[in-house]
């Protein structure tokens, strides 16, 4: 992942560094589990625990002669040992290293993205509720339908960022995950017990059954999950950058003091946040296909999927937890025009009040075919000619309704009466149903 979307604690997370750092946890613990099956005599056991290091230019040197980077690895560790050096990689193959390290490693990463995570899930709560009567065109097909609210907006995005959260909670459960298996994950060199407490003592899920390698369904749910909620980023993102186009301005990008918009074009405030969001969400979907199409491998085991994890894991938790926080600034920065909402309701010159002028011929003896047939040439010819709709439809309703009626068919008030409940029933739990 190139440094300009990836943040310090994800570069070091995924750094060399820290991976042999893992692999050398595993290495050891995986002793320390046979020390207690009584496999690996107690003095040897301390002497790794005290000893046992590697030199990354060490590894690098050996790769580039071994073709093998595990065995590299494992060779530059030995260098550091004496004859306690025969227990390392004792009864392993290097997919129960590399699986078991990307686990934890995994682990690492996603304590850093559920953090961001919950983070967003806070701004859109308080972006609904400070805005949950801000008063707001809805537009259906892109085009003005009938009233909603800026904060009844949010509330939609917050609910789907808490699926968000229940769909990474449970990837999370089925990716942190290792196995200490061996060649062809049948446990023929290796106890089963040493798996359970290796993975106790890097607090990742222990597997039931593998092969040579962990099944990549995990992953390719992991990442698809990923995916998804780069998804959800993607549709908050594309809403406020329809939001800010010139002909509606009823949301703006924050703009710092030196900020440049445009090359060219002096006066220009572009939504570049919003856009990257975007552009990034697309990459989180196409690593999504390659990680599906890492499930199907030969046999016990290929490295089909080795080359392909190198870049998508990394670059997928990079991009995400880089996206979840410049979202995150852009909507704490947000400036939100109500002023524009309400001069933007107003171009349609209450042709939005159709409905209820429909419902309530009907609820006064009308068919629905009749009301309809009778309200829409006026509406449509109010929204064409820039008539005032309520007073062109006063002059054909004769007696069909009252004058109170008519007055309440025209009150902005009517699409905003549930908006407490279904606050009530997403921020508080309560279900509002029929007894």
């Amino acid at each position: 992942m190139i440094s300009r979307y990836q943040s310090d604690e994800m570069e070091s997370i995924w750094s060399d560094q820290n991976k042999f750092d893992t692999w050398l946890l595993v290495e050891i613990y995986t002793v320390k589990a046979f020390g207690k099956l009584g496999k690996i005599p107690n003095e040897d056991i301390i002497k790794i625990e005290n000893n046992a290091t590697f030199n990354i230019k060490r590894i690098f040197e050996l790769e580039k002669e071994l073709k093998h980077d595990v065995v590299a690895f494992t060779r530059t560790v030995s260098e550091s040992l004496g004859e306690e050096k025969k227990w390392i990689h004792y009864g392993l193959t290097s997919t129960d290293v590399v699986d078991t390290s990307l686990g934890y490693i995994l682990k690492q990463s996603n304590d850093l993205i559920e953090e961001k995570i919950m983070v967003v899930i806070e701004t859109l709560k308080k972006m609904a509720i400070k805005h949950k009567y801000s008063v707001q065109m809805g537009r259906t097909h892109g085009v003005h339908a009938e009233l909603t609210t800026f904060g009844y907006k949010m509330a939609i995005y917050y609910e789907e960022m808490l699926r968000n959260k229940e769909r990474f909670d449970l990837a999370r459960k089925q990716i942190e995950i290792g196995k200490i298996s061996g060649a062809v994950g049948t446990y023929a060199n290796v106890e089963l017990e040493v798996q359970d407490f290796v993975c106790k003592e890097l607090k990742i899920n222990s597997s039931n059954i593998s092969t040579q390698t962990l099944q990549r369904d995990r992953h390719a749910f992991y990442v698809s999950t990923i995916a998804i909620i780069g998804s959800t980023i993607d549709k908050i993102a594309t809403e406020l950058r329809h939001l800010q186009r010139t002909e509606v301005q009823e949301v703006m990008e924050g703009f710092s003091k030196n900020q440049k918009g445009s090359s060219a074009m002096p006066h220009k405030k572009n939504p570049i946040s919003s856009e990257n969001l975007s552009g990034l969400s697309r990459v989180l979907r196409g690593y999504s296909v390659a990680a599906l199409e890492d499930v199907a491998l030969w046999h016990e085991r290929d490295i089909s999927h080795s080359s392909c994890e190198r870049i998508i894991l990394p670059d997928a938790t990079s991009l995400i937890e880089y996206m979840l926080n410049r979202l995150n600034n852009v909507l704490k920065n947000l400036y939100i025009n109500t002023e524009q909402m309400l001069e933007n309701i107003n171009c349609t010159n209450n042709v939005f009040f159709s409905q209820k002028i429909l419902l309530t011929l009907i609820n006064n003896g009308l068919n629905r075919e009749e009301a309809y047939d009778l309200v829409q040439p006026i509406a449509l010819d109010c929204f064409n000619n820039k008539k005032d709709f309520k007073v062109e439809m006063f002059n054909v309703i004769d007696n069909m309704m009252t004058k109170e009626e008519y007055e309440s068919c025209f009150d902005i008030n009517y699409h905003f009466s549930n908006i407490d409940k279904v606050f009530q029933k997403i921020f508080n739990g309560n279900k509002n149903e029929f007894k």
